[in-house]
């Protein structure tokens, strides 16, 4: 983790969406600095992978002017099921400064990369029920990838102070807007252009996360091969806007059959919960990301999974200033989830 001043911009880079929330620290909470988002050419990150830093960093440079941010110290968000490695696991209880010292040790059985290839973190979660254990998240993220986003952000012109998971950030924004029930199992399910970040809390803690290398982006591909579309026009139909020479029928079956496939990715890791879980089951989901704003996704996605969904409010308890215009933020809300998570985060907390 990397240390700096205080007040932070949080930097989500999607696939398809950069998005940059600061929020500031008020009296009982947080008040609204800035929100800003800029599209994003295709291909340019694939599975959290940058895959042209060049024009990424002309993108972060633009995102740059025109949000007008005056602080360039940054939280960067990080995601992707081949780089990112969460482990909730069981150890024999001992301080923070012991697991410090033994952690690379502790973490090669459960880290499928060489230990000295990746960057470690951990956070104890407390004593587990047999005595003598606890438990711990650890987390491993390849250095390769880090180094990229950090040198990406730092040429763009910001400084990036701490780079966090995405899921984590999920977690920090919804602590900081719903109610915690104890025994309450949340699942947060942020679904974007290419990857389902998902968290799911007892009790506002994580005992489960998962990346999936698939997102809405399926959903314009199926309509580009569907109708020969170009992305642009895919993009438009996807949203509900009218294309040339594509009824609105025949668009809204392609779209089905490409949800149904983010859905069942969704229903699968569900299922795996439950099954390693003591056969715990989910309460409540909270949708994210750019899916939970199209048209038809909410419904089916509800019906299918068969548990109680809601869209996510990441500025539920954030105070917004009058100067912001209060629709629109409303209206894409669902986007900001993860920059807000990374929002919250100052250097030097855990």
């Amino acid at each position: 983790m990397f240390l700096g001043k205080k007040g932070t911009v949080g930097l989500d880079i999607g696939s398809s969406y950069i998005k940059i929330v600061q929020l500031k620290d008020i009296k009982g909470g947080y008040e609204l600095e800035l929100f800003d988002l800029l599209p994003l050419p295709p291909e340019l990150i694939v599975d959290g992978s940058i895959i042209d830093s060049f024009r990424l960093i002309d993108s972060l440079k633009e995102l740059l002017r025109k949000s007008k941010v005056k602080t360039k110290d940054s939280v960067v968000g990080i995601a992707g099921h081949s780089s990112v490695i969460i482990k909730r696991i069981s150890l024999p209880e001992m301080s923070e400064e012991e697991l410090s010292e033994s952690i690379n040790f502790e973490a090669e059985q459960y880290v499928p990369f060489d230990i000295e290839e990746v960057n470690l973190d951990f956070q104890i979660l407390g004593p587990k029920g047999e005595p003598g254990q606890m438990d711990v998240i650890l987390v491993a993220v390849k250095k390769d990838i880090i180094n990229e986003y950090v040198s990406v952000v730092k040429e763009a012109g910001f400084n990036p102070v701490i780079v966090d998971v995405n899921s984590f950030a999920l977690e920090n924004m919804y602590e900081i807007n719903y109610e915690i029930e104890p025994d309450k199992n949340v699942a947060i399910v942020n679904i974007g252009a290419s990857t389902i970040n998902m968290n799911i809390l007892k009790g506002g803690i994580s005992v489960f996360t998962r990346d999936s290398a698939i997102g809405s982006n399926l959903h314009t591909e199926t309509l580009q091969r569907e109708f020969n579309l170009t992305y642009e026009n895919a993009e438009r139909l996807k949203k509900g806007e009218p294309v040339e020479n594509v009824s609105s029928e025949d668009a809204f079956s392609v779209i089905e059959s490409a949800s149904e496939e983010i859905i069942s990715e969704v229903n699968r890791s569900f299922e795996y919960f439950r099954s390693s879980a003591v056969h715990e089951d989910i309460n409540e989901v909270v949708l994210s990301g750019g899916c939970a704003l199209m048209k038809n996704f909410l419904k089916p996605f509800a019906e299918r999974i068969g548990v109680e969904t809601k869209v996510i409010e990441p500025f539920r308890n954030i105070e917004i200033p009058k100067r912001f215009d209060v629709t629109y933020i409303e209206e894409i809300a669902p986007m900001a989830a993860v920059a807000v998570g990374l929002a919250i985060r100052r250097p030097g907390d855990r």
